[in-house]
């Protein structure tokens, strides 16, 4: 009997730091995916075009709508102006719309932005529906395969190129571990040799 409870403790040990390492590659995939602006905080989001934002002035509601980033990086805010949104978080553009209000006629402006649409990701190749689709938070590669129609008979289901917005070229992804996209993001689906 003690034989066989050593053996047991042997393979209960192996499980675990077999669980143990599983655990350590995705933390690792989770600290490489916070290098870039992450949607779940609209604080450290940076914004881009096509993202939509919520504006709300109290005491203004003819200012308080919703606004897209045009290609040119800028919204346009009734009583504001256009103001330069690409590259600024929210709380950023909160600033930036206050400053231009109190140079006009609204007297101490309390302004809020929240984004109201992330600009969507491109997925491309071996999926049945490539193209642009509405991004969410929290979405893996894999959610946005399923988004795409899934992989067609032609796709190599190991791997994923991912070009991170305004990223300079592809990275290589296995898909046997959650990688985040995020808004902007172009997913290829590479096919397979037999």
């Amino acid at each position: 009997m003690p034989k066989l409870s050593a053996r047991i403790a042997r393979l209960i040990l192996v499980a675990v730091i077999a669980a143990s390492s599983v655990s350590i590659f995705i933390d690792t995939n989770a600290i490489a995916q916070q290098k870039h602006s992450s949607p779940s905080n609209s604080g450290t989001y940076v914004l881009g075009p096509t993202d939509k934002v919520r504006v709300k002035v109290y005491g203004e509601p003819d200012v308080a709508g919703e606004y897209e980033v045009d290609s040119g990086g800028y919204v346009s805010i009734p009583l504001a102006g256009r103001i330069k949104a690409a590259g600024s978080t929210t709380h950023q553009l909160e600033r930036s719309i206050t400053a231009a209000l109190s140079k006009g006629i609204v007297r101490d402006p309390r302004v809020n932005v929240e984004i109201a649409l992330y600009r969507p990701f491109y997925i491309l190749g071996e999926v049945k529906k490539s193209g642009e689709y509405p991004y969410r938070v929290g979405m893996t590669v894999l959610d946005a395969i399923a988004s795409a129609g899934g992989f067609t008979y032609r796709a190599n289901e190991n791997k994923v190129y991912l070009r991170r917005a305004g990223g300079a070229g592809e990275e290589i992804y296995p898909l046997d571990a959650p990688v985040l996209i995020y808004p902007g993001d172009n997913i290829r689906v590479p096919e397979r040799f037999f």
